[in-house]
This record gives structure tokens, sequence and C-alpha cells, in this order.
């Protein structure tokens, strides 16, 4: 068997956005905020005990997520686009299928299991801190992780041992599976099933269990008729139903299709919205529409300013 280094020969072309370079401000910008954010909250779910909570647990690890994806796609997009030079190394390219493929099966199982501590949280708010215990949020984000790292190791190492015989023009920003599959020279017909059956397990069937517990979630709000209880668990789901909507609605347009419907414009920007604009967004969701998070923040700002007047 051909190693990956072997199988994927010489540098690889991106074509990417070269034809629109003023992209590269501009996500310079966002991705610079996002960063900022993302640290943010991962900084002050860490320092502060008030939200040490499953809840600020799974945001935690979705924060790390957003921060590690971004961070192994952007700053490579940024590079090819403020230059002629359009390239990346096999090893890069593999490297950043294996990780980008990783972190987003794990985003998706990750918003499965968000979704399940909402419905405990709304539906079950007695018996919360007893369902939601420590050790059982630690398996589920566990699970989440081994999800994901197992998919990049099937769909990775199958994707980038395809024969190309020397096509080196990928008509995308990033090495992705899809786009990837595109420059195989032999029939792709297995890789799709695979990669289509994959997709179904780790898209659908954890967007199968956010509906599924925001349904129980919506029941239970039915049988309450009061406008305050509404708005409290308003202010529970609607981050993060707002970051499944941004999520699944553009990841699913690439991946829950036939890949001969995957135009090159069209999949290379809504690659770029799951891949770049939604981690971005998280974050700013998160902190903006979170009270707890906002008021840890002020805490945290005081207590410092406090440690330097002494």
């Amino acid at each position: 068997m051909k190693t990956i280094n072997q199988s994927l020969g010489d540098d690889f072309i991106l074509v990417g956005f070269s034809d629109q370079p003023r992209l590269e401000k501009i996500l310079f910008v966002v991705v610079l905020i996002s960063y900022l954010l993302t640290l943010i909250i991962i900084l002050v779910s860490c320092l502060d005990s008030v939200l040490h909570t499953p809840m600020y647990y799974f945001l935690t690890n979705l924060s790390f997520v957003d921060l590690c994806f971004t961070t192994s796609i952007v700053p490579q997009l940024l590079w090819n686009l403020q230059g002629p030079a359009k390239t990346i190394s096999p090893i890069g390219c593999a490297i950043q299928l294996y990780v980008s493929l990783a972190l987003g099966s794990t985003e998706c199982v990750l918003l499965a299991v968000m979704a399940f501590d909402r419905y405990a949280a709304v539906c079950r708010p007695l018996h919360y801190v007893t369902v939601m215990h420590p050790r059982l949020c630690q398996c589920l984000a566990g699970m989440a992780w081994l999800s994901g790292i197992g998919n990049t190791l099937i769909q990775g190492t199958i994707t980038l041992q395809l024969p190309r015989c020397g096509n080196h023009m990928i008509y995308h920003f990033i090495c992705e599976v899809p786009a990837m599959i595109n420059l195989a020279c032999v029939d792709v017909h297995d890789n799709e099933v695979q990669l289509f059956m994959a997709s179904l397990i780790l898209l659908l069937l954890p967007l199968g269990l956010i509906l599924v517990s925001y349904g129980h979630i919506v029941q239970a709000m039915m049988r309450i008729r009061s406008a305050q209880a509404w708005r409290k668990a308003l202010g529970t789901c609607g981050s993060h139903l707002l970051v499944v909507s941004l999520f699944y609605g553009t990841i699913t347009a690439v991946y829950i299709q036939p890949n001969s419907s995957y135009a090159h414009n069209k999949g290379k920007f809504i690659t770029l919205l799951y891949t770049v604009v939604t981690p971005t967004l998280n974050p700013l969701i998160y902190t903006l529409r979170n009270k707890d998070v906002k008021e840890a923040l002020k805490r945290l700002v005081k207590k410092n300013k406090s440690t330097g007047k002494q």
C-alpha cells in the first residue's frame, strides 16, 4: 500500500479565492476577533467558579473545537490569499484534511450533547445536577472527540489513498474530502457512498437527536403558560439553537448531496461559511447573548484591576 506522502505526490495548488483577493483583509479581521472571543470564553469558563457547570463545560469544549478548527484552515487560507503562491505541501494537505474533518465531526456530536444538556435543564430542572453529573459530562464530551477522531482516520485515509494521476489543481481553499475525491482518476462511486453513509451517521443522526431534544423542550413549555418561563427557556436554548442552525444549515449542503453537484463556487462559499464564518460567530453569539458569561467577564476584569492596584 502506498504511503500518504507517495499517493499525494507534489504540492497541490489551492485555487481558492484567487479571483477575489480583497477577502484577505476581511478574513483576517474576522478571524482575529473570533480567536480573541473564543480565548476569552475558554479563559472565563476555566477561571470563574460560577461557570463550572455542565453547560459551560460543553461550551468550553465547543470553543476549543472552533479555535482549533479555524486554526487548521485559516492561516493557510490567508497565506495563499496574500501572495501569488497558492500551494500546500502533501503533508500539509493531509494534516489539514485529518484535523479539519476530525474537528468538524466532533462539533456535530458535541452540539447534540449540548442539546441533551438543554433538555435536562428545561425538562428535568429538579434533577439536573443529578442527571448531568461531572462523570457523565466527561463521558459525553469524550464520545464526541472519539467519534471525530474515528471518522477522520477512516474517511481521511481512504480519500488520501485515491490515485490522482498527476491531478494537483484543487478548486477549493482547503483540502476537504469532497474536493479531494474530485481529483481522483478512478471510479469514486464507492467513496461517495462511504462519504454519504458517514455523513448520515455523523450529521443527520446528531441532528435528529437535537430535534428530538427540542421537541421535548417545546412540549414541556407548552404545558407552562408563563411568559417568564418562556423567556427563561429561550434564554437557555436560544444561543444553542442559533449555532445549530448556522452550522448544520451549511455543512449538510456540502456533505448530504451527490458529489457531482459539488459545484466549484457553490462548494467554496458554503464551506467558507461552516469552516470560518460559523466558528467565528459561535463565540460572539454565546458572549453577547449570555448574561452569565458577561458577568463572569466583569468579575475577572475587576479581580485583575484589584490585583494590579495591590
